[in-house]
This record gives structure tokens, C-alpha cells and sequence, in this order.
């Protein structure tokens, strides 16, 4: 197998999906976590880039950590001066200058950042191919919805797209093809054979010995004990449990260990780095690492004593330059044990020896199903790197901690959101009944049927009826006619039209018709309905009469309402471009003028999920269907002259930028992290990306001299500075 001129050694599977990804257009893959899918796809993805007519590709992926890694891979595999641009940034720009002739070009997106380039681009977005990994994501409650609208919104812009669909093992993986356009060529590639050596290990209390722990591997139903393990300290508490025996078992490092929430990866991170023999704490990489988790985050962010212990701690809120930089070094073996959370299950590729678990759950209180608990394992060993892996289960007969035992090895079922929702039968069309005349927050199931009630009105709107819908035709006709009598009654109040609808998935066309009509009632000056600048001294009080008529009339997506003002506060400051160290500081001065208690690493932990949760997921997709239908208003009054159109507050939002500068140094490829480091020395809030370059070109030498992390300093210079020195050292050579 060939690809850009060198030869690849690979296994069966990887040979089945090259060769039917290359002949179909439609491809469904479906293997285990271990078997190298993810190098594989990337692989075959540039390969098709330089030999096919594709201009654009769009790679989606499910969270915002799997989008840097996949980004930062591709960089890495295509090299520099590459006829292939890599982004991750949904912006005009590029995908213009991608079909004009300039360097072909992959976007890496979450579904959600598909949806914004495609508001951007209107009727003109054309995508070549289509690949989406972790593809069983379909079936997610709220996001699936959104997911499966990002890839029928290609499909109509472009009947002939190529899509491919990744997903972990799966018992269906043809049920992702039942969309597929009728004249694609469609075909799935199917693998349930482990390509590494996965061991599943019990650890068991030794009766009335605290400190001895039996480990018995286990095939099926029959176990056979391999060791005793002796513990220093007898384990008194569940976290002590996961430290001491991942201590016990992990000594040769590249050790996982499974926590259920944040507070207690922390927790037990801090444990195991008390339990293990001391290393070099004056390692270069260890030590800068130290330094950015410091500067980055607060001085007294754990992480960073413990990085110099060879341990550490992931979990998705954390910067992702941050998490990218403990994923390298654990890779690497500096770090030697990592406790993560649900993370891992959200797509990130990362391998190791050993995976220590108790209990895993996945949200809180909900067990993690079998084919989740084996996506987790596949993380023990991995083809091309580690051949073979532990997965060393804790207290197997505690029903407390496995309700259903520890899982048999299971493979995921496929089945879209807006399918399982349909087939609750009257469920929907009784729900679709009541959302009419119901307000939002009197309607117990808004959380189950809101989204999938918003896509189906949608699509009624386009087509005129849903009996015509693709997914129509694998559920109940009479089903499908009840609801569609349902929205035929709602669609006759609603004035928005389909397109306004189609940009705001998972947001009802109803909650968008309601905030229309009460901007047409509104009775006091227009501007004032109008987000003001975050610099404004008013923009705080705009944004929490927003948020409020938001949850009034869309969504109840800020609720509390008591708690309004302090969302408020984060999205405001992350508009403002403050960084993540700057933020915390400033609750932590709220907490002291107001007199309040705290603890500092659950303040820091609250902190990065408001801007997660609400900065950049709540905020962006609702603020952005106001400001659509506000836009709407303003046309309809004659005052177009208050529309700005420089850029889309869900972009603004999605990246924590408000100024040309700070989206400049982004779209060169900085983390916000690195991005905002280097806009806090920088006096100009209009730079170009030409002009962010050139301002860093002049200050090289004087990096070291402005207290900026030697991390970010190194990203700076291979984002911002790679391709000056190269041509330096041409000219000088």
C-alpha cells in the first residue's frame, strides 16, 4: 500500500478499509480502539488529498481535545511547505482561497464548528469529502441530533460528497450508510479482532488482609490467579484503593488510571505521587511543563508539583495545551502515571501498559455501559506501540462499584438520536402537542424531545412534510404521519422560513418565532435589544437581560436564573480575550471582596467548566440564533446600519476572541492559551496575520525576557516563525 510514495506495513483490517475508502463513496468502518484506525484514516486522507480532485475536506470530530490531536497529527504528517493546509478554525478565508487555486485544505471541526462555517458560507459551502470519526456519536442524547444535521447539511450542498464514518467497535456499523444518497456506492468494513494482547485482571482483597490484593486474570467466566500484591499502607477510602494498587502494579510506568470526576482524578493523582520512588525533578521538559500549568492556570494549580513526581492528571476542561503537553510526555515515559477522566472515552488516542479502574462510571451516577468500558480498555495496548495491555479491574464482585459485574467485552449499537426519540412512538407527537401553548420551563421532557422536536420542524419547513425525509422510511407511517399533522399546525405560526431554521440545529423553530415576535412588541429604543462591545461598561447588564430572554423564549439554557449573573461574568471576560490564569484570579477576588469561602482547586475546577460548558458551548449556539433573528428584525425595521457583520458571535464565542489580533494569531495555528500570552505584550488590536508575524519576527530575541512559558514560546515559534527562519537559512545557505 502506497501513500504519497512510501510504503505501509499494516494489518488486515487497515488493507480492507484502504482499499473499499478508495473504490466507494460511501464507507462505514468499524474495528476495535487498538487496531490503529485513527493513523490509518489520516494516512489514506492525505494520500487522497494529492491524488484525487478533492479541494476541501472537513475531518469531524467529537470533542475539542480529539480536534487539536487530529490537527496537530495531520501537521505533522503532511511536514512544512505542504500543498495541503491543515485548520480548525471555521473562517471564510481559507475555504475561498482553497477553491481559488491555493493549497488544497483539511478542516478539522467539532460538529458544531461545521455548523458555523456553513452559516458563514450559506448556499456556497461545498465539501469534497466527509470524514467523521467516532461516528457512533450519532446515537448521543443532545449532541447526536446536531452531529446527524451537520451530515445531511453537506449531502444536500453537495449530492456527490464522500463520506467515510469511524467508529470503535460496533454491532451495526451499516446502519450509518442507510442515508446515503441512492446512486453512492456504499460499503462497510467490519472487525471484531483485537490487534494487540489485552489482559483483563481482578484484584480482590485477600480476606482480612487489607494490604494484600489477589490478581487473577480473567477470560470469560474463568479466572486464574497470577500474584499477590503487597501495599504499603492498607487502602482505607475508594481513591486510596485506585493510588495504591495502580502504584503496586504500574511500576514500569505507562499507567492509566480511570477516575470518575475531576476533583478525584486530582485527588488520587496526588496519592500515587506520595506511594512512587522519586525521579529527576529538575527535567527540562517536566520542569517547564511545571511552569505553564503555573502561569497558565494559578501558581498553586497541583498539576504542577505533581508533573515533577512523573505524575499528572487530564480531564477535558483542562487547556488543551496543557492536556496536549501531558499526552506527549506521557507517550514519551516522563510521565509515568496519568489519572484521567471520561475523556479518554470522547476519542483521545492514547496508549499505554496498564488501565486501573473501580467502578468506572461515565456522568454522574450512571454506570458505564459495556461497549464504553471496552473503548476505555482498548487504550491498554495498542497497534504499532504497545502490543499488549492490562486492564486491571478493582473489588470485581462489588456491586456497588459493577452493578452488572465487570463487562464482557460488547461491541456499541448504532442507532441516531432522532431514530430512538421517533420510536418512543406518541412520545414525540404528544410532546410536539403541548410545546404550542406550553411555556418551556412547564414542560417536564424538554431535555428529551426538544432537539430532535427542533430538527423535525426544520425539516418539515424545507420539505413540506416529513414523510418525504430520508429517515421517514425506517419508522411507523402512522407514527410519522401523527407527528407530521403535529408540525403541519406548528409550522402554520411560524413566519422564519427554513433557512434561518437550518442554521440553528437543536434550536426550535418555535423558540425562534417566539423572540421574533417579541422584538416586534418590543416597545423602547431597538439598540438596546443589541449585544453592547464587551469594553462597553454596559455589557454586562445587556448580556443578562439576553440570557434571560433566551431562556424566555428558546431554551432554558442559563439556569438558574440566580446564577445568570455569573455566566455573564465568564462570558464576558472569555470574549475580552482574558486568559484562563486571568479569569481564576479574578473569582477568587470576587470571593474575597464578597467575603465568600472557597477551595482553591474546586474553584479552578468550576471555573474551566463555565467556560467550557457555557462560554463555549451554551453560549455560542443560542447567542447566535438571537443575534440571527435580531438581524431578521433590524431588516425588517429599515435599520441595517446596526447589523455588524465583522464576525459571528458563535466564532467569537467558540474561540474566546473579540479583535482582529487575537483571531490572527489563532488562524496562524496558536492554542488560545499561546494566542492570548502573546496578545497581553501586544499594543495593536487590528493586526493581520501578516502583521502578527512580522511583529513576532522583530521581538524573537526577547521572548525569553517577557515571562511567557517556554511551552508557549516554543509554539510561537513553530507556528509563527518556522517558515521565516527556513527561508533565512535557504538564502543564508
Amino acid at each position: 500500500m502506497e501513500s504519497s510514495g512510501n510504503w505501509l506495513q499494516v494489518n488486515d483490517f487497515q488493507q480492507r478499509f484502504w482499499d473499499s475508502a478508495t473504490k466507494n463513496t460511501w464507507l462505514s468502518a468499524s474495528a476495535p480502539t487498538a487496531s490503529g484506525k485513527t493513523f490509518l484514516v489520516l494516512q489514506w486522507l492525505i494520500n487522497h488529498m494529492r491524488s484525487a480532485e478533492t479541494r476541501v475536506s472537513v475531518y469531524l470530530a467529537p470533542t475539542r481535545a480529539l480536534v487539536s490531536e487530529i490537527e496537530t497529527n495531520l501537521t505533522l504528517l503532511l511536514g512544512r511547505g505542504a500543498e495541503i493546509e491543515v485548520s480548525s478554525l471555521p473562517l471564510r478565508e481559507k475555504y475561498d482561497a482553497a477553491y481559488e487555486g491555493g493549497n488544497k485544505l483539511i478542516l478539522v471541526f467539532t460538529q458544531e464548528r461545521l455548523h458555523l462555517l456553513a452559516n458563514v458560507l450559506g448556499d456556497d459551502v461545498h465539501v469534497d469529502l466527509l470524514v467523521v470519526d467516532e461516528a457512533h456519536k450519532i446515537g448521543d442524547n443532545q449532541r447526536g441530533v446536531i452531529l446527524q444535521d451537520a451530515i445531511e447539511r453537506l449531502e444536500r450542498t453537495n449530492p456527490n460528497l464522500k463520506a467515510v464514518f469511524i467508529s470503535p467497535a460496533t454491532q451495526n456499523p451499516e446502519e450509518l450508510l442507510a442515508d446515503a444518497p441512492s446512486a453512492a456506492d456504499v460499503d462497510f468494513v467490519d472487525s471484531d479482532s483485537p490487534t494487540v494482547i489485552q489482559n483483563l485482571i481482578v484484584a480482590e482483597q485477600v480476606p482480612r488482609k487489607p494490604k494484600r490484593w489477589k490478581l487473577s486474570i480473567r477470560q470469560g467466566v474463568i479466572s486464574e490467579q497470577i500474584g499477590v500484591l503487597e501495599l504499603s499502607s492498607s487502602p482505607g477510602t475508594l481513591s486510596k484503593k485506585l493510588a495504591f494498587i495502580a502504584a503496586a502494579v504500574g511500576e514500569r510506568g505507562g499507567t492509566l488510571v480511570y477516575a470518575n470526576r475531576a476533583g478525584d482524578a486530582e485527588d488520587i493523582a496526588d496519592l500515587i505521587s506520595q506511594l512512587i520512588p522519586p525521579v529527576d525533578g529538575t527535567d527540562k521538559e517536566l520542569v517547564e511543563l511545571a511552569d505553564l500549568a503555573k502561569k497558565g492556570v494559578h501558581p498553586n494549580f497541583s498539576l504542577a508539583s505533581l508533573v515533577l513526581k512523573g505524575v499528572a492528571f487530564h480531564y477535558g476542561n483542562m487547556p488543551s495545551l496543557i492536556r496536549q503537553e501531558v499526552e506527549r510526555l506521557f507517550r514519551s515515559g516522563k510521565i509515568r502515571f496519568l489519572v484521567c477522566t471520561s475523556t479518554l472515552i470522547e476519542g483521545v488516542n492514547l496508549s499505554c501498559r496498564t488501565i486501573v479502574v473501580r467502578g468506572p462510571r461515565k456522568g454522574i451516577g450512571h454506570p458505564m455501559e459495556p461497549h464504553d468500558f471496552w473503548n476505555l480498555a482498548g487504550r491498554a495496548g495498542r497497534w504499532g506501540n504497545e502490543f499488549q495491555g492490562n486492564i486491571v479491574c478493582i473489588d470485581p464482585d462489588d456491586t456497588t462499584a459493577w452493578p452488572n459485574g465487570v463487562p464482557i467485552r460488547s461491541r456499541y449499537p448504532i442507532k441516531r438520536e432522532s431514530d430512538a426519540v421517533l420510536e418512543t412512538g406518541d412520545g414525540m407527537a404528544d410532546y410536539l402537542e403541548r410545546r404550542a401553548d406550553t411555556p418551556l420551563s412547564e414542560l417536564p421532557d424538554v431535555g428529551q424531545f426538544e432537539q430532535v422536536g427542533a430538527y423535525l420542524l426544520a425539516t418539515y419547513l424545507r420539505l413540506g412534510s416529513i414523510e418525504q425525509a430520508g429517515f421517514a422510511k425506517r419508522h411507523n407511517p402512522a407514527t410519522i404521519a401523527k407527528i407530521d399533522a403535529q408540525l403541519a399546525a406548528l409550522a402554520d405560526t411560524i413566519e422564519i422560513g427554513s433557512n434561518i431554521a437550518e442554521r440553528h440545529p437543536g434550536v426550535s423553530a418555535l423558540g425562534l418565532q417566539s423572540l421574533l415576535n417579541a422584538f416586534r412588541n418590543y416597545q423602547k429604543d431597538v439598540e438596546n435589544l443589541i449585544p453592547a462591545p464587551v469594553e462597553s461598561q454596559d455589557s454586562y447588564d445587556r448580556f443578562v437581560t439576553i440570557m434571560r430572554r433566551i431562556n424566555e423564549h428558546l431554551y432554558p439554557a442559563f439556569m438558574p436564573d440566580s446564577l445568570i449573573p455569573l455566566y455573564v461574568v465568564i462570558v464576558v471576560q472569555w470574549l475580552k480575550g482574558l486568559s484562563l490564569a486571568a479569569m481564576i484570579r479574578k473569582n477568587i477576588e470576587y470571593h474575597h471582596t464578597h467575603g465568600r469561602s472557597y477551595v482553591l482547586p474546586t474553584l479552578i475546577r468550576q471555573t474551566m467548566e463555565l467556560v467550557e460548558q457555557v462560554a463555549r458551548f451554551r453560549a455560542p449556539k443560542y447567542l447566535s440564533a438571537y443575534m440571527d433573528i435580531l438581524h431578521l428584525h433590524l431588516r425588517e425595521i429599515g435599520r441595517e446600519d446596526l447589523i455588524d457583520d465583522y464576525l459571528d458571535i458563535g466564532t467569537q464565542l467558540e474561540f474566546g476572541v473579540s479583535t482582529r489580533t487575537l483571531l490572527s494569531l489563532m488562524e496562524l495555528g496558536l492554542s488560545r492559551m499561546s494566542a492570548v500570552s502573546l496578545y497581553e505584550k501586544i499594543a495593536r488590536d487590528d493586526l493581520t496575520k501578516e502583521g502578527c508575524m512580522q511583529w513576532a519576527l522583530e521581538r524573537d530575541a526577547q521572548f525569553e525576557t517577557m515571562d511567557i512559558p517556554a511551552i508557549i514560546i516554543r509554539e510561537i515559534r513553530e507556528k509563527l516563525l518556522a517558515d521565516d527562519k527556513d527561508s533565512q537559512d535557504t538564502l543564508s545557505s
